[in-house]
């Protein structure tokens, strides 16, 4: 048994197919993490979504903020732009059972016996390792529920930025949320900051990726994440891994096998 994590897929269903071709995949024995970003972007999120559904238990997932925003876009929160490729999967005759299916994953998936974290963002310096549990789980619970359509129509924007747990509502909610599936800076204080997305070398000195700000989880826990392509996986300090290559922007679809640490790699078979 094998356990493999991928980056951000966005609709490369090709991709993803060659790339656990690599490794001969088996879903009756091996497991597969994924970061979130299933789809938009790329050509064919609504193949990636039926393949992944169909995998069942061999699976964990973590919601990206385009996950979300394909929610938001079923529930007429939000328009479907064309730059989405999100048009193939919303006329599918089985839409309701993939959204319904994807409203039901989490935001962060802990795994306690080999200290591993993953969430798509990553996790906020601010919190404990309770603390992200707690929080991801209110988020999987409101979505999980009949209520979960006011939730999106009310989670875009950038404010609160910093955490406190007396935050209540919505306000906790949409820190939550961008914390873990928007997040690349933060300021000195703590502050994210929600703008900024340059390498970290052409932003302000007073920026500072996550992942660079002192940490309130034991370094004995691996945080793996997706989210941010430009990064290219590099630039992450020891017990950070960065899975997010771009495959949709013509880089490369990357996958991490757990046991020896191995990296796979597929071209993007499209500029």
């Amino acid at each position: 048994m094998s356990t493999y994590f991928i980056g951000d897929i966005h609709g490369c269903y090709n991709e993803l197919q060659l790339l656990l071709a690599q490794v001969k995949f088996n879903p009756d024995t091996d497991q597969l993490w994924l970061t979130g970003d299933l789809v938009a972007r790329g050509p064919n999120s609504l193949e990636v979504l039926r393949f992944v559904k169909r995998l069942g238990q061999c699976v964990k997932l973590v919601l990206g903020n385009h996950d979300l925003h394909l929610l938001a876009i079923y529930a007429g929160k939000r328009r479907n732009k064309p730059k989405d490729c999100l048009n193939t999967l919303l006329v599918s005759n089985d839409i309701r059972s993939l959204i319904d299916w994807l409203r039901c994953q989490p935001l962060v998936q802990i795994d306690e016996e080999r200290k591993i974290i993953m969430s798509h963002a990553g996790i906020t310096p601010q919190w404990d390792l309770n603390t992200a549990r707690t929080c991801a789980n209110e988020i999987a619970l409101i979505l999980s529920s009949n209520s979960y359509q006011l939730f999106l129509d009310e989670m875009y924007g950038d404010f609160p930025n910093y955490w406190s747990p007396h935050l209540t509502g919505m306000a906790r909610l949409r820190f939550i949320t961008n914390a873990l599936t928007r997040m690349r800076y933060c300021l000195p204080s703590g502050q994210l900051d929600m703008i900024s997305k340059e390498l970290p070398h052409r932003v302000m000195p007073s920026l500072k990726p996550w992942f660079g700000m002192p940490r309130n989880i034991s370094k004995d826990y691996t945080i793996i994440f997706g989210h941010w392509a430009a990064l290219a996986g590099r630039g992450v300090p020891k017990g950070v891994i960065a899975l997010d290559t771009g495959c949709c922007w013509g880089g490369c679809l990357t996958m991490l096998r757990w046991s020896d640490k191995k990296v796979f790699t597929q071209a993007a078979l499209r500029a």
